[in-house]
């Protein structure tokens, strides 16, 4: 489970050391502090970096089955709210009550090329989007391009019936 050149809890100055302590001052002892302390310290904090990674992958499996339960609850309750709705259609108070209920809608599935499920967000209404971000967009002008309603073909032809005429000397 745990992956020592990955994610390796000894870091590698400390790696250094304990080599050095290993070899070259494997004899040496100081004051609470030998190659056999350190050894023993490294197994440890290994232990523990094993125990954790443990609790994460349990924690993971947690989260998953926590959202699949949830799912499958607000599956049920739109199933719920529905009858409800049905139900309440001849009695005022109960079916407002009921249409002031509004949950949201469930994910879709989504199957996988290699098999698995994988849970799609589900689609947002105006109430649960989030807000959006930056600069609005730019205003478009409301009257069309070309306000006396003639085609821009028609422009242009135009443009060029006057061209030559500009060119001409003018009549004195």
């Amino acid at each position: 489970m745990f992956d020592a050149n990955e994610n390796d809890p000894i870091s590698p100055a400390m790696r250094a050391l304990l080599e050095v302590f290993s070899t070259e001052l494997s004899e040496v002892k100081f004051p609470d502090v030998d190659a056999e302390v350190l050894d023993e310290a490294a197994a440890r904090v290994k232990a523990q970096a094993e125990a954790v990674a443990k609790a994460q992958a349990a924690l993971e499996a947690a989260r998953q089955a926590l959202a699949e339960g949830q799912e499958a609850l607000l599956q049920k309750g739109q199933r719920a709210l529905s009858y409800a709705r049905v139900f309440a259609e001849e009695d005022a108070a109960l079916s407002t009550k009921l249409e002031a209920i509004s949950l949201p809608k469930a994910a879709r599935k989504l199957v996988r090329p290699d098999g698995t499920v994988a849970a799609e967000a589900p689609a947002q209404n105006d109430e649960s989007a989030p807000k959006r971000r930056g600069r609005p967009p730019k205003s478009r002008p409301s009257a069309p391009l070309f306000a006396d309603g003639s085609a821009p073909e028609a422009v242009v032809a135009a443009e060029a019936s006057e061209a030559p005429m500009a060119a001409r000397p003018a009549a004195a």
